[in-house]
């Protein structure tokens, strides 16, 4: 009779593994289609494997507690061909063949039957190959099912890591031997041994905090549009203030009057639901030893540019100073950032976990222009303006939008 694999199945976007948690059969027994069979866990849920079809378990492979890759083969149903037929299943039959095929013409299944077709596809030690026909079962966006690193942690690898202080992109660099290139206790414990006599320093606290900050921003989908600006007006303007305002603090006034205009642009996506900002606070980044910091500037949109300059540079001062108080880094909605000071041309700010926007300015590059007042090229400084943005809440076209927004604010600087 054909034997039909059960398989670990895709259990959702980026799922690569799952741990056995119960096995709910035994060799001998009897299932029904959509049986739950076996219990799993991944770093997201517990669910259920289940029969796809209808027959009589021969073999179980998955053990509890061990973790398998997606399409490793957990246990192996016999069926009857009425069987197969129905619910048109892979048997092992089919995979043998396919395996045993070339690429210009398919072998035909193996004539000594199921037995022939089970002892091909079993391994040494008792498991079986994996499948070469199974492919992720989510469909629309690829779903990867990477083979290497630390794709899935383990409660035991978890509880370890606890016990360490480790988070899961500490153990990025290791190479897994587990099941799927999953990362174990000895992989992380080998690879502490290998490193033990490394020089190292002991991070800062604000180095620290700038990496939890970083690691739980990047659980969005974040993305960067950017555009060129001409910086000559802004140039020529600030020439003329006093105090001069920072190059950064035009842009931050540009980006409130933006996201006044189009308040949806920087809100936070809470369930079901998009909240809208109270205020148009926005924040500053400031490089500091070892880090940066944020002070706010407040009500950004109601206040002209010279009216912030004092704030700002206040601000500034005291953040570079690390005199900075509790309040003045709190509840912003988005923060500019001049990467543009250490000669940058281009770069990929990222927000803060609390923010769905960061706008940067590079540094500006003298470069011809055509001016088709006089026909001729004319030399303009250009910076360019990177937006880097949570496109749960922003798409590419409303960034760009708002992009242009902010450049078009910026060729009228005395009206900011």
């Amino acid at each position: 009779m054909p034997k039909v694999p059960i398989l670990m199945p895709q259990l959702g976007e980026s799922i690569a593994e799952a741990t056995i948690i119960r096995l709910n059969i035994a060799v001998g027994d009897s299932v029904v289609p959509d049986q739950e069979v076996i219990e799993v866990e991944t770093n997201k849920a517990t669910m259920g494997v289940t029969a796809l079809c209808a027959g009589e378990v021969v073999d179980i492979v998955a053990q509890e507690g061990v973790s398998y890759a997606v399409g490793t083969v957990l246990g192996v149903l016999e069926v009857t061909q009425e069987e197969v037929d129905r619910t048109g299943e892979t048997t092992l039959d089919d995979i043998a063949a396919a395996e045993n095929s070339n690429a210009s013409n398919a072998a035909p299944a193996n004539d000594g039957g199921d037995e022939e077709a089970n002892l091909h596809f079993k391994t040494e030690d008792g498991g079986y190959h994996e499948p070469k026909l199974v492919e992720p079962n989510v469909q629309g966006l690829p779903v990867p099912t990477g083979k290497g690193g630390a794709h899935y942690i383990s409660p035991r690898m978890r509880a370890r890591m606890t016990e360490l202080g480790l988070r899961a992109a500490d153990i990025s660099a290791i190479t897994g031997s587990g099941a799927g290139g999953r990362v174990t206790v000895e992989d992380l414990e080998a690879f502490l041994e290998y490193i033990d006599t490394w020089p190292r320093t002991k991070a800062s606290p604000m180095r620290l905090a700038v990496a939890d900050a970083m690691r739980r921003s990047w659980t969005r989908p974040l993305a960067t549009v950017a555009r060129p600006l001409v910086m000559d007006k802004i140039l020529n303007h600030r020439r003329n203030q006093n105090p001069k305002p920072g190059p950064a603090l035009y842009l931050l006034r540009a980006l409130a009057i933006a996201l006044a205009e189009n308040p949806t642009t920087a809100g936070y996506l809470i369930g079901e639901n998009v909240v809208h900002p109270r205020a148009f606070d926005i924040g500053v980044a400031v490089q500091v030893d070892d880090g940066v910091l944020v002070p706010i500037i407040r009500n950004a949109d109601t206040k002209t540019l010279s009216e912030l300059v004092a704030d700002y540079d206040n601000l500034v001062e005291l953040a570079r100073a690390r005199k900075l108080p509790a309040d003045a880094t709190q509840h912003g909605i988005a923060t500019v950032t001049n990467f543009g000071t250490f000669g940058l041309t281009w770069g990929t700010p990222i927000p803060l976990p609390n923010e769905t926007l960061i706008l940067g300015l590079s540094a500006g590059v003298k470069k011809p222009v055509w001016s088709d007042e006089t026909g001729t090229f004319i030399p303009v400084t250009e910076a360019e303006i990177d937006l880097t943005f949570d496109h749960r809440v922003v798409d590419g076209g409303g960034a760009g939008m708002l992009l242009n927004r902010i450049s078009e604010l910026l060729q009228a600087p005395e009206q900011l």
